[in-house]
């Protein structure tokens, strides 16, 4: 699909029409599999199989803010991916405010039991399904990662998750957060742990890479050194990035970079797991 092919949604702040450009750009001609989770257009994903697959799956999640963005905004990422082996997928998901958390989480919930389904036929191996997204993306599949409690509703492993990869990604909604105002994504009002990754570590968590730039937003660099000590605290396995010269936008953008800091780093890092 293409965005003008998508129901309206919020217009975008300055700062998101800047990086739909860039992205959009940046993924100028790339094709990909595409197939619906749901009724909704953004209810689906978009498969960018890698010519001489490893069987590694990297399912990813854009931003936005949780009320912008399209899974076609993370194209740009496949193309290095693939040349190395990787299976790209990236799951879209309904948006607020007209749909309010958990909706979007079940989206994604949705796209990752396909994955597991269907991604053998793509050259995937659904025993190494890792899950990562920007922003808002990243807060969604951090939260997933770290929770025990959907994988069998959905009819898949506990262990589905073999590693999270989340670029800027949002941990704590709470009153340490250092966001601004609430998210509208969460509804008007209520207790916020629920949808707070660092409040819902479950366990032993699978092994994180958590990546942000060193220009990135105060809060979400803050956020993330908390998130990665409560990772380590459960006894979980995890790995910090700071991409350097890197603003929030811009940690996206090295995410696509063949001899950039994440990405080469982020293949090597899964094919440990």
């Amino acid at each position: 699909m293409k965005p003008e092919d998508y129901p309206a949604q919020e217009a975008f702040t300055p700062i998101g029409a800047r990086y739909h450009e860039a992205v959009s750009r940046l993924g100028e001609g790339l094709t990909a599999i595409e197939a619906a989770t749901g009724e909704d257009p953004y209810q689906s994903l978009a498969v960018h199989p890698a010519a001489k697959p490893d069987g590694t799956v990297l399912a990813f999640v854009h931003g936005g803010g949780w009320t912008n963005g399209y899974k076609e905004w993370m194209a740009f990422m496949a193309p290095a991916l693939n040349a190395r082996g990787v299976t790209f997928v990236s799951i879209g998901y309904r948006l607020a405010p007209r749909h309010l958390f958990p909706v979007g989480v079940e989206d994604v919930i949705a796209g990752l039991a396909w994955i597991h389904r269907e991604i053998a036929a793509h050259g995937g191996d659904p025993a190494r399904i890792f899950i990562g997204g920007h922003s808002a993306g990243g807060h969604y599949t951090a939260l997933l990662a770290v929770r025990d409690d959907w994988q069998a509703s959905a009819g898949l492993p506990g262990d589905l998750v073999r590693g999270c990869l989340p670029v800027s990604g949002v941990y704590d909604f709470g009153p340490d957060s250092g966001l601004s105002m609430r998210p509208r994504f969460l509804g008007p009002e209520g207790n916020e742990d629920p949808a707070s990754p660092i409040s819902r570590i479950a366990g032993r968590p699978p092994p994180f890479l958590m990546a942000h730039g060193d220009r990135d937003f105060p809060h979400l660099i803050l956020q993330a050194e908390r998130m990665e000590a409560a990772l380590s605290a459960a006894g979980g396995r995890v790995e910090r990035l700071v991409l350097d010269n890197c603003d929030h936008l811009g940690a996206s953008y090295r995410t696509g970079e063949a001899k950039g800091a994440w990405l080469p780093r982020a293949v090597g890092w899964m094919a440990e797991q």
